[in-house]
Protein backbone atom coordinates (compact mmCIF):
# COMPACT_ATOMS: atom_id res chain seq x y z
CA UNK A 1 0.00 0.00 0.00
CA UNK A 2 1.30 3.33 -1.11
CA UNK A 3 -0.70 5.90 1.11
CA UNK A 4 -3.27 5.73 3.73
CA UNK A 5 -6.80 6.19 2.73
CA UNK A 6 -9.70 6.67 3.80
CA UNK A 7 -10.69 7.70 7.73
CA UNK A 8 -12.53 4.79 9.25
CA UNK A 9 -10.98 2.79 12.06
CA UNK A 10 -9.91 -0.59 11.16
CA UNK A 11 -11.30 -2.63 14.08
CA UNK A 12 -14.63 -0.30 13.46
CA UNK A 13 -16.48 1.84 16.00
CA UNK A 14 -15.53 4.95 17.44
CA UNK A 15 -11.92 5.96 17.55
CA UNK A 16 -11.75 6.73 21.38
CA UNK A 17 -14.92 5.91 22.47
CA UNK A 18 -16.07 8.91 24.26
CA UNK A 19 -15.14 12.49 23.78
CA UNK A 20 -11.20 13.45 23.51
CA UNK A 21 -9.41 13.73 26.39
CA UNK A 22 -6.81 17.12 27.10
CA UNK A 23 -6.07 20.35 28.64
CA UNK A 24 -7.29 23.56 27.90
CA UNK A 25 -4.32 25.63 26.58
CA UNK A 26 -4.81 29.53 25.98
CA UNK A 27 -8.22 29.15 25.71
CA UNK A 28 -7.88 25.92 23.37
CA UNK A 29 -8.11 22.75 23.72
CA UNK A 30 -5.09 20.33 23.78
CA UNK A 31 -5.58 16.85 22.66
CA UNK A 32 -3.42 14.22 23.86
CA UNK A 33 -3.42 11.25 21.64
CA UNK A 34 -1.88 9.09 24.09
CA UNK A 35 -4.46 9.58 27.05
CA UNK A 36 -6.91 8.98 24.47
CA UNK A 37 -5.67 5.62 23.60
CA UNK A 38 -5.55 4.61 26.63
CA UNK A 39 -9.47 5.34 27.47
CA UNK A 40 -10.56 4.18 24.16
CA UNK A 41 -13.43 0.91 24.85
CA UNK A 42 -13.16 0.12 20.94
CA UNK A 43 -9.50 -1.56 21.04
CA UNK A 44 -8.13 -4.66 23.48
CA UNK A 45 -4.59 -4.10 25.30
CA UNK A 46 -2.89 -5.96 22.77
CA UNK A 47 -4.15 -3.57 20.28
CA UNK A 48 -3.62 -0.58 22.04
CA UNK A 49 0.22 -1.62 23.11
CA UNK A 50 0.88 -2.02 19.21
CA UNK A 51 -1.03 1.02 18.35
CA UNK A 52 1.28 2.82 20.51
CA UNK A 53 4.47 1.80 19.63
CA UNK A 54 3.37 2.44 16.27
CA UNK A 55 2.78 5.70 16.82
CA UNK A 56 5.53 6.83 19.20
CA UNK A 57 7.70 5.65 15.88
CA UNK A 58 5.53 7.92 13.76
CA UNK A 59 5.79 10.84 15.85
CA UNK A 60 9.50 11.18 16.28
CA UNK A 61 10.30 10.65 13.05
CA UNK A 62 8.12 13.38 12.29
CA UNK A 63 8.93 15.69 14.91
CA UNK A 64 12.84 15.39 14.16
CA UNK A 65 11.80 16.13 10.38
CA UNK A 66 10.04 18.91 11.66
CA UNK A 67 6.77 17.82 9.82
CA UNK A 68 3.10 19.02 11.35
CA UNK A 69 0.32 16.31 12.06
CA UNK A 70 -1.42 15.24 8.90
CA UNK A 71 -2.48 12.64 5.82
CA UNK A 72 0.09 14.07 3.77
CA UNK A 73 2.88 13.49 6.71
CA UNK A 74 1.44 10.23 7.29
CA UNK A 75 1.48 9.16 3.50
CA UNK A 76 4.81 10.13 3.52
CA UNK A 77 6.04 8.27 6.41
CA UNK A 78 3.98 5.18 5.39
CA UNK A 79 6.32 5.24 1.87
CA UNK A 80 9.34 5.98 3.88
CA UNK A 81 9.18 4.17 6.74
CA UNK A 82 6.76 1.66 7.03
CA UNK A 83 7.18 0.58 3.06
CA UNK A 84 10.91 0.88 3.39
CA UNK A 85 11.48 -3.21 3.51
CA UNK A 86 9.27 -6.13 3.59
CA UNK A 87 7.46 -6.55 6.06
CA UNK A 88 4.67 -9.66 7.29
CA UNK A 89 1.15 -8.20 5.97
CA UNK A 90 -0.22 -9.12 9.59
CA UNK A 91 1.96 -6.18 10.80
CA UNK A 92 1.52 -3.96 8.16
CA UNK A 93 -2.51 -4.08 8.37
CA UNK A 94 -1.85 -3.12 12.36
CA UNK A 95 -0.15 -0.47 11.69
CA UNK A 96 -2.43 0.88 8.85
CA UNK A 97 -4.85 0.59 11.38
CA UNK A 98 -3.22 2.35 13.96
CA UNK A 99 -2.79 4.96 11.76
CA UNK A 100 -6.16 5.81 10.34
CA UNK A 101 -6.99 5.39 13.77
CA UNK A 102 -4.24 8.49 14.64
CA UNK A 103 -6.04 10.32 11.44
CA UNK A 104 -9.27 10.42 12.52
CA UNK A 105 -8.88 11.23 16.37
CA UNK A 106 -7.04 14.65 14.28
CA UNK A 107 -10.23 14.91 12.62
CA UNK A 108 -12.43 14.95 15.95
CA UNK A 109 -9.50 17.07 17.79
CA UNK A 110 -9.92 19.46 14.95
CA UNK A 111 -13.98 19.21 14.91
CA UNK A 112 -14.10 20.04 18.84
CA UNK A 113 -11.64 23.23 18.24
CA UNK A 114 -8.65 20.99 19.54
CA UNK A 115 -5.16 21.23 19.53
CA UNK A 116 -3.57 17.67 18.23
CA UNK A 117 -0.47 18.34 19.60
CA UNK A 118 1.48 15.86 21.84
CA UNK A 119 3.21 17.03 24.87
CA UNK A 120 6.61 15.78 22.96
CA UNK A 121 5.96 18.12 20.47
CA UNK A 122 5.36 21.03 22.65
CA UNK A 123 8.42 20.27 23.60
CA UNK A 124 10.34 20.27 20.70
CA UNK A 125 9.03 23.19 19.66
CA UNK A 126 9.85 24.61 22.80
CA UNK A 127 13.47 23.64 22.95
CA UNK A 128 13.92 24.69 19.31
CA UNK A 129 12.87 28.04 19.68
CA UNK A 130 15.34 28.19 23.07
CA UNK A 131 18.20 26.75 21.10
CA UNK A 132 17.49 29.43 18.23
CA UNK A 133 17.70 32.13 21.01
CA UNK A 134 20.82 30.63 22.47
CA UNK A 135 22.77 30.89 19.26
CA UNK A 136 23.19 27.15 19.27
CA UNK A 137 23.91 25.12 15.74
CA UNK A 138 21.69 23.64 13.73
CA UNK A 139 22.93 20.37 14.46
CA UNK A 140 23.12 21.00 18.00
CA UNK A 141 19.33 22.05 18.05
CA UNK A 142 18.44 18.82 16.14
CA UNK A 143 19.89 16.62 18.17
CA UNK A 144 18.74 18.18 22.00
CA UNK A 145 15.12 18.37 20.12
CA UNK A 146 15.73 14.78 19.13
CA UNK A 147 16.10 13.74 22.65
CA UNK A 148 13.26 16.09 24.09
CA UNK A 149 10.70 13.86 22.01
CA UNK A 150 12.15 10.98 23.78
CA UNK A 151 11.64 12.24 26.74
CA UNK A 152 8.85 13.80 26.10
CA UNK A 153 7.18 10.39 25.01
CA UNK A 154 8.92 8.19 28.01
CA UNK A 155 7.03 11.12 30.53
CA UNK A 156 3.77 10.41 28.78
CA UNK A 157 2.26 13.99 30.16
CA UNK A 158 3.09 17.60 30.80
CA UNK A 159 3.43 17.38 34.69
CA UNK A 160 6.04 14.45 34.55
CA UNK A 161 7.87 15.69 32.00
CA UNK A 162 8.81 18.56 34.07
CA UNK A 163 9.93 16.63 37.07
CA UNK A 164 13.34 16.81 37.13
CA UNK A 165 13.08 12.99 38.49
CA UNK A 166 11.56 11.94 36.46
CA UNK A 167 14.58 13.07 33.88
CA UNK A 168 16.91 11.15 36.14
CA UNK A 169 14.71 8.11 35.51
CA UNK A 170 15.03 8.61 31.44
CA UNK A 171 18.94 8.93 31.57
CA UNK A 172 19.47 6.07 33.95
CA UNK A 173 17.45 4.03 31.83
CA UNK A 174 19.64 5.00 28.76
CA UNK A 175 23.21 3.78 31.09
CA UNK A 176 21.80 0.88 32.32
CA UNK A 177 19.50 -0.91 30.63
CA UNK A 178 19.87 0.99 26.95
CA UNK A 179 23.46 0.85 27.16
CA UNK A 180 24.07 3.48 25.14
CA UNK A 181 27.54 5.21 24.24
CA UNK A 182 28.89 7.44 26.88
CA UNK A 183 29.03 10.27 23.98
CA UNK A 184 25.21 9.55 23.70
CA UNK A 185 24.68 9.88 27.21
CA UNK A 186 25.89 13.57 27.88
CA UNK A 187 23.86 14.34 24.35
CA UNK A 188 20.92 12.99 26.30
CA UNK A 189 22.03 14.90 29.39
CA UNK A 190 23.22 18.26 27.91
CA UNK A 191 19.70 18.62 25.76
CA UNK A 192 17.27 18.08 29.10
CA UNK A 193 19.70 20.32 31.11
CA UNK A 194 19.41 22.93 28.71
CA UNK A 195 15.15 22.00 28.09
CA UNK A 196 15.03 22.65 32.31
CA UNK A 197 17.34 25.51 32.19
CA UNK A 198 16.42 27.19 28.92
CA UNK A 199 12.49 26.05 28.64
CA UNK A 200 11.40 25.59 31.82
CA UNK A 201 13.63 28.54 33.86
CA UNK A 202 15.04 26.22 36.37
CA UNK A 203 19.02 28.30 37.41
CA UNK A 204 19.96 24.87 39.37
CA UNK A 205 18.94 21.90 38.00
CA UNK A 206 20.26 18.26 39.67
CA UNK A 207 19.93 15.13 36.95
CA UNK A 208 22.99 13.30 39.07
CA UNK A 209 23.22 10.38 36.65
CA UNK A 210 26.55 8.52 36.92
CA UNK A 211 27.22 7.99 33.35
CA UNK A 212 29.02 5.14 32.01
CA UNK A 213 32.24 5.35 30.72
CA UNK A 214 32.17 2.90 27.75
CA UNK A 215 35.24 0.92 25.84
CA UNK A 216 37.09 2.12 22.84
CA UNK A 217 36.07 0.36 20.29
CA UNK A 218 38.52 -1.05 17.43
CA UNK A 219 38.19 1.37 14.16
CA UNK A 220 37.39 -0.66 10.59
CA UNK A 221 39.99 0.12 8.87
CA UNK A 222 39.83 -0.62 4.95
CA UNK A 223 42.91 -1.68 3.25
CA UNK A 224 43.80 0.01 -0.35
CA UNK A 225 42.77 -2.30 -2.29
CA UNK A 226 39.85 -2.49 -0.14
CA UNK A 227 39.05 1.08 -1.07
CA UNK A 228 39.69 0.97 -4.45
CA UNK A 229 37.23 -1.50 -5.11
CA UNK A 230 34.31 0.57 -3.11
CA UNK A 231 35.24 3.45 -4.79
CA UNK A 232 35.30 1.51 -8.22
CA UNK A 233 31.74 0.95 -7.55
CA UNK A 234 30.58 4.42 -6.89
CA UNK A 235 29.16 6.61 -9.39
CA UNK A 236 30.60 9.76 -10.69
CA UNK A 237 28.43 11.38 -8.10
CA UNK A 238 30.19 10.03 -5.19
CA UNK A 239 33.22 9.14 -6.32
CA UNK A 240 34.88 12.11 -5.99
CA UNK A 241 34.07 12.59 -2.10
CA UNK A 242 35.15 9.24 -0.91
CA UNK A 243 38.59 10.01 -2.98
CA UNK A 244 39.07 13.08 -1.17
CA UNK A 245 37.43 11.92 2.04
CA UNK A 246 39.86 9.09 2.01
CA UNK A 247 42.90 11.10 0.79
CA UNK A 248 42.26 13.50 3.56
CA UNK A 249 40.87 12.18 6.65
CA UNK A 250 37.58 14.40 6.42
CA UNK A 251 34.49 13.60 8.70
CA UNK A 252 31.27 12.75 6.47
CA UNK A 253 29.53 16.41 7.31
CA UNK A 254 33.05 17.87 6.49
CA UNK A 255 33.79 16.77 3.04
CA UNK A 256 29.82 17.10 1.61
CA UNK A 257 30.09 21.15 2.51
CA UNK A 258 33.44 22.56 1.34
CA UNK A 259 33.23 25.27 -0.60
CA UNK A 260 35.77 26.48 -3.36
CA UNK A 261 37.93 28.66 -0.56
CA UNK A 262 39.04 25.69 1.64
CA UNK A 263 40.80 23.44 -1.15
CA UNK A 264 43.73 25.01 -2.23
CA UNK A 265 45.19 23.12 -4.95
CA UNK A 266 48.33 24.73 -5.61
CA UNK A 267 49.85 24.51 -1.82
CA UNK A 268 47.60 21.01 -1.57
CA UNK A 269 45.60 21.70 1.33
CA UNK A 270 41.63 21.38 2.86
CA UNK A 271 41.41 23.48 5.41
CA UNK A 272 37.84 22.65 7.36
CA UNK A 273 36.28 25.32 8.81
CA UNK A 274 33.98 25.36 11.89
CA UNK A 275 34.45 21.14 12.45
CA UNK A 276 33.63 19.44 15.69
CA UNK A 277 33.85 21.70 18.51
CA UNK A 278 33.18 23.95 16.04
CA UNK A 279 37.08 24.11 15.26
CA UNK A 280 39.06 25.08 11.73
CA UNK A 281 41.62 22.59 10.97
CA UNK A 282 44.25 22.56 8.17
CA UNK A 283 44.65 18.82 6.61
CA UNK A 284 46.48 17.35 3.27
CA UNK A 285 45.01 17.10 -0.67
CA UNK A 286 46.67 14.76 -2.47
CA UNK A 287 48.91 15.63 -5.36
CA UNK A 288 46.71 12.72 -7.25
CA UNK A 289 43.66 14.47 -7.10
CA UNK A 290 45.04 18.01 -8.12
CA UNK A 291 44.41 17.39 -12.29
CA UNK A 292 40.76 16.16 -11.55
CA UNK A 293 39.85 19.06 -9.16
CA UNK A 294 41.26 21.69 -11.86
CA UNK A 295 38.81 20.24 -14.22
CA UNK A 296 35.88 19.92 -11.56
CA UNK A 297 36.40 23.42 -10.92
CA UNK A 298 36.02 24.33 -14.23
CA UNK A 299 32.60 22.74 -14.59
CA UNK A 300 31.54 24.15 -11.07
CA UNK A 301 31.79 27.72 -12.26
CA UNK A 302 29.97 27.06 -15.24
CA UNK A 303 27.41 26.23 -13.27
CA UNK A 304 28.13 29.40 -10.51
CA UNK A 305 27.46 31.21 -13.90
CA UNK A 306 24.40 29.64 -14.75
CA UNK A 307 22.99 30.50 -11.18
CA UNK A 308 24.39 33.82 -10.89
CA UNK A 309 22.78 34.37 -14.84
CA UNK A 310 19.28 32.85 -13.62
CA UNK A 311 19.21 35.24 -10.65
CA UNK A 312 18.95 32.57 -8.53
CA UNK A 313 19.90 32.74 -4.30
CA UNK A 314 23.08 32.55 -3.66
CA UNK A 315 24.56 29.48 -1.03
CA UNK A 316 24.05 29.29 2.18
CA UNK A 317 26.87 30.72 4.77
CA UNK A 318 27.78 29.38 8.02
CA UNK A 319 26.48 31.64 11.36
CA UNK A 320 25.86 34.86 11.49
CA UNK A 321 27.94 35.53 8.17
CA UNK A 322 24.40 35.54 6.17
CA UNK A 323 23.61 39.11 8.49
CA UNK A 324 26.98 40.36 8.16
CA UNK A 325 27.67 39.84 4.87
CA UNK A 326 24.45 39.36 2.59
CA UNK A 327 25.80 38.99 -0.76
CA UNK A 328 28.50 36.95 0.05
CA UNK A 329 26.72 33.94 -0.90
CA UNK A 330 26.71 35.26 -4.12
CA UNK A 331 30.48 35.23 -4.29
CA UNK A 332 32.13 32.29 -6.39
CA UNK A 333 34.42 31.52 -2.98
CA UNK A 334 31.79 30.34 -1.15
CA UNK A 335 30.23 27.92 -4.05
CA UNK A 336 30.02 24.33 -2.89
CA UNK A 337 32.70 22.03 -4.63
CA UNK A 338 30.21 18.93 -4.11
CA UNK A 339 26.40 21.27 -5.03
CA UNK A 340 22.86 19.52 -4.93
CA UNK A 341 21.74 19.07 -8.87
CA UNK A 342 18.70 21.07 -7.76
CA UNK A 343 17.68 23.95 -5.86
CA UNK A 344 15.82 22.87 -1.96
CA UNK A 345 14.46 24.89 0.80
CA UNK A 346 16.73 26.18 3.70
CA UNK A 347 15.28 24.88 6.87
CA UNK A 348 16.71 27.59 8.64
CA UNK A 349 15.47 30.67 6.83
CA UNK A 350 13.00 28.84 3.91
CA UNK A 351 14.84 30.63 1.17
CA UNK A 352 15.14 28.18 -1.97
CA UNK A 353 18.88 27.90 -3.02
CA UNK A 354 21.22 25.31 -4.21
CA UNK A 355 22.66 23.37 -1.42
CA UNK A 356 25.46 20.45 -1.17
CA UNK A 357 24.65 16.55 -1.52
CA UNK A 358 22.92 15.45 1.29
CA UNK A 359 25.29 13.86 3.84
CA UNK A 360 23.10 10.74 4.40
CA UNK A 361 22.67 10.06 0.91
CA UNK A 362 26.60 10.06 0.30
CA UNK A 363 26.86 7.29 3.71
CA UNK A 364 24.29 5.20 1.95
CA UNK A 365 25.75 5.13 -1.02
CA UNK A 366 29.36 4.20 0.32
CA UNK A 367 27.50 1.47 2.51
CA UNK A 368 25.83 -0.37 -0.92
CA UNK A 369 29.19 -0.15 -2.68
CA UNK A 370 31.28 -1.69 -0.31
CA UNK A 371 28.29 -4.57 0.03
CA UNK A 372 29.00 -4.37 -4.19
CA UNK A 373 32.43 -4.64 -3.77
CA UNK A 374 32.41 -7.94 -1.63
CA UNK A 375 33.88 -6.41 1.67
CA UNK A 376 33.31 -8.64 4.23
CA UNK A 377 33.10 -5.17 7.07
CA UNK A 378 30.93 -3.35 8.34
CA UNK A 379 31.55 -0.38 6.40
CA UNK A 380 30.58 3.39 6.52
CA UNK A 381 31.81 6.44 5.58
CA UNK A 382 33.70 6.75 8.26
CA UNK A 383 35.71 4.11 7.52
CA UNK A 384 37.46 5.89 4.91
CA UNK A 385 38.39 8.46 7.57
CA UNK A 386 39.75 5.44 10.12
CA UNK A 387 41.80 4.03 6.85
CA UNK A 388 43.00 7.51 6.32
CA UNK A 389 44.45 7.76 9.75
CA UNK A 390 45.71 3.77 9.65
CA UNK A 391 47.41 4.17 6.62
CA UNK A 392 49.29 7.66 7.76
CA UNK A 393 50.12 5.54 10.92
CA UNK A 394 51.64 2.81 8.52
CA UNK A 395 54.06 5.16 6.11
CA UNK A 396 55.57 6.95 9.39
CA UNK A 397 53.61 9.85 9.84
CA UNK A 398 53.71 11.04 13.58
CA UNK A 399 51.14 10.30 16.33
CA UNK A 400 50.51 14.04 17.02
CA UNK A 401 50.90 15.62 13.80
CA UNK A 402 47.97 13.10 12.92
CA UNK A 403 46.04 14.40 15.53
CA UNK A 404 46.15 17.52 14.12
CA UNK A 405 45.30 16.33 10.59
CA UNK A 406 42.02 14.39 12.51
CA UNK A 407 40.72 17.06 14.60
CA UNK A 408 41.04 15.39 17.72
CA UNK A 409 40.91 17.23 20.89
CA UNK A 410 42.90 14.83 22.85
CA UNK A 411 45.39 12.46 21.59
CA UNK A 412 44.07 9.20 23.10
CA UNK A 413 41.12 9.23 20.24
CA UNK A 414 43.64 9.07 17.89
CA UNK A 415 46.31 6.31 19.88
CA UNK A 416 43.40 3.82 19.15
CA UNK A 417 44.52 3.98 15.46
CA UNK A 418 48.03 1.95 17.21
CA UNK A 419 45.54 -0.85 17.51
CA UNK A 420 45.12 -1.35 13.81
CA UNK A 421 48.35 0.03 12.33
CA UNK A 422 50.45 -2.53 10.26
CA UNK A 423 53.55 -1.11 11.76
CA UNK A 424 51.93 -0.93 15.54
CA UNK A 425 49.01 -2.89 15.90
CA UNK A 426 48.63 -6.68 16.21
CA UNK A 427 49.14 -6.87 12.46
CA UNK A 428 53.09 -6.22 12.46
CA UNK A 429 53.34 -8.83 14.99
CA UNK A 430 54.38 -12.26 13.75
CA UNK A 431 52.24 -15.31 15.66
CA UNK A 432 54.42 -17.82 17.41
CA UNK A 433 52.66 -20.35 15.63
CA UNK A 434 54.45 -19.51 12.07
CA UNK A 435 58.00 -20.12 13.62
CA UNK A 436 56.68 -23.05 15.26
CA UNK A 437 55.45 -24.45 11.84
CA UNK A 438 58.65 -22.90 10.12
CA UNK A 439 60.60 -25.00 12.01
CA UNK A 440 59.23 -28.48 12.08
CA UNK A 441 58.36 -27.93 8.03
Amino acid sequence: MNSIKGSSVGSGGSVVGGSATGLVRAGRLVCDWRADLAASRNLGSREKKAFAFFLDWFERWRLEHGLGADRETANRFWRERAMAKERPDWRLQQWEEAMRWYLRWLEICSSGGGEGTSVAERMAAAIESAGARRGLARRTRKTYRSWVVRYGQWAGEARRALDPEVAREFLAYQVSERKVSYGTQKQALCALACFFKDVCGMEEVDLGVKLRKTSSRVPVVLDFEEVLALVDRLTDTWKPLALLQYASGLRRSEVVSLRIKDIDLKNRTVTVRGGKGDKDRVTVFPEELVKPFELRKAVLRELYEADRAAGRQGVALPGALGRKMPRAGERWEWFWWFPADHESEDPETGIVRRHHLHAGAYGTAITEAARDAGIEKRVTSHALRHSFATHSLDSGVHLRMLQELLGHADVKQTERYTQVSKTMGAAGIRSPLDGVLAVSG
